[in-house]
């Protein structure tokens, strides 16, 4: 019997590793797959925003389709904007690495297993929190991947952000706690000083979708063993009656 429970433990633990959220992420959100509108919006805001840049050389866009419900025609008139590309074909772009190396100063990655490496907490935080940096070669910069070479693709969405100083619920960076407000006094908040199409609240919406749509790339075959999950547990406990009472058969006689 210990024995057993020793294995179900380790077989536990790399899915408590798997939920850890990401230690850098100052926001957090929880993904929910089955969610098919919002991976839908989702996989919109990727190949309009995204998909220039960075490919999901693992991910299809019939898999893509078939999988959020959505018909092949819409996908080829809305979603495939390459004359090169087919609905059967890899999430890919026309961009060289060389090209993007020369612009860039990096090759921009391929995000198809993004969320299993960096987590869906991280990719969420990272989309929203751009900020206005004039010294930085594409004009902004990012509280928590410093130093990026990325632009900040969804600004005309999110508007211009910038760091003020301001109270804040969480402390960032070397914010200090004032004892008579409860608030942390920091220098380093970031808030938007010139709107984008999109309130904070729509961008944030917006945000999650995309980031959804990144988690349900990185796994897509959960998206069907979730649907079929319930039915396998259902054909063990009826086997597994059928079973205790052909075992109680074999062994009536006997006892």
């Amino acid at each position: 019997m210990k024995k057993q429970l020793f294995a179900l433990l380790f077989a536990l633990v790399p899915l408590a590793a798997m939920a850890a959220p990401a230690p850098d992420a100052p926001y957090s959100m929880t993904p929910d797959i089955r969610d098919q509108e919002s991976l839908q919006r989702g996989m919109q805001l990727y190949t309009n925003y995204c998909l220039g840049c960075h490919t999901l050389e693992h991910q299809r866009f019939a898999r893509a389709a078939e999988d959020l419900g959505m018909p092949q025609d819409l996908v080829e008139e809305n979603l495939i904007f390459s004359s090169d590309l087919a609905f059967n074909d890899q999430m890919h772009n026309a961009m060289e690495a060389g090209d993007a190396e020369n612009w860039f100063g990096a090759a921009a990655p391929d995000l198809t297993l993004h969320s299993r490496l960096r987590g869906p907490d991280w990719i969420y935080s990272y989309l929203l929190s751009f900020y206005k940096d004039p010294s930085r070669p594409t004009g902004v910069n990012n509280a928590v991947f410093e130093m990026v070479a990325m632009p900040n693709v969804l600004e005309p969405l999110q508007g211009v952000q910038e760091m003020v100083c301001a109270e804040s619920d969480r402390p960032i960076g070397d914010a200090e706690l004032d004892p008579l407000t409860g608030k942390y006094q920091s220098c380093e908040v970031l808030q938007v000083t010139r709107p984008g199409a999109m309130e904070p609240d729509e961008f944030e919406e917006a945000v999650y979708d995309l980031t959804n749509f990144l988690t349900y790339v990185g796994e897509p075959s959960k998206l069907q063993a979730q649907t079929l999950a319930p039915k396998v547990l259902f054909f063990i406990f009826i086997f597994g009656v059928l079973a205790y009472l052909l075992k109680r058969e074999y062994w009536r006689d006997i006892h």
